[in-house]
């Protein structure tokens, strides 16, 4: 029953929030729709400040509040400031327990960007209609956990039968893309904005979109980063 509330809860959010129109909106530029009545300050990290040092930085490509899938094994997205050798840890729990769900070592990427960590790739489906937090954790000292440098966000997922009714994709396209944001699809709509910049990184009309996104959501200091490379990759 609780569940049953809950899936009726959710629908009622998004519908609420899809409700409302963009008067002017740019040709081209997802813009994204925040659901109503989300859980406020859900983000962890996010600022690239004080990331000149030794240290990277890292941040949760994600709104500060709980974002929407439809998706079992959506894919997660962070940003890392520079390379760095130190351990990384990814870690999912959800809002019913303590102990976490997923806890799993990251090879740390060879270069600075936006990285995946893909949960089917750790045989983990979301349930539907309970709120997850997810964390990356940068390592600097395995004794010290208080040292960590971490970022992290929150998920739901909402049943897809349900939120058909919404437009809700499966598909991944420039046109989901533009769809999952105006829904309220957060984690939709920028997972595949990010696959589709991997597969043509060359692409600036794609790194703008993603920019702008980041920008919606006050992830400022990484949309900067990314529409800086999209300019450096077109002068080589």
């Amino acid at each position: 029953m609780a569940l049953k509330i809950g899936a009726t809860v959710l629908l009622a959010v998004l519908l609420v929030s899809t409700s409302e129109a963009v008067t002017e909106v740019q040709p081209d530029i997802p813009m994204y729709h925040t659901p109503h009545q989300v859980t406020p300050r859900a983000r962890i990290g996010g600022t690239l400040r004080g990331s000149e040092g030794e240290d990277p930085a890292v941040a949760a490509l994600v709104p500060d509040h709980v974002g929407i899938t439809v998706k079992q094994h959506p894919a997660l997205n962070w940003f890392l400031s520079k390379h760095t050798s130190l351990p990384i840890k990814f870690t999912l729990i959800d809002e019913r327990s303590i102990r976490a769900l997923v806890e799993q070592s990251i090879t740390p990427p060879n270069q600075a960007g936006v990285h995946t960590v893909k949960l089917e790739d750790l045989g983990f489906a979301l349930q539907a209609n309970v709120q997850y937090r997810w964390y990356i954790s940068v390592i600097k000292d395995e004794d010290s956990p208080s040292r960590d440098i971490v970022t992290g966000g929150m998920i739901e997922r909402c049943e897809f039968s349900e939120c058909m009714v919404l437009g809700a994709t499966n598909t991944c396209t420039h046109e989901a893309v533009m769809t999952s944001a105006a829904k309220g699809f957060w984690y939709d709509a920028m997972a595949c904005l990010c696959h589709l910049i991997e597969s043509d990184p060359g692409d600036v009309g794609l790194r703008k979109q993603r920019a702008a996104l980041l920008k919606q959501v006050g992830l400022h200091d990484v949309a900067e980063w990314d529409l800086a490379q999209a300019h450096a990759r077109r002068r080589e």
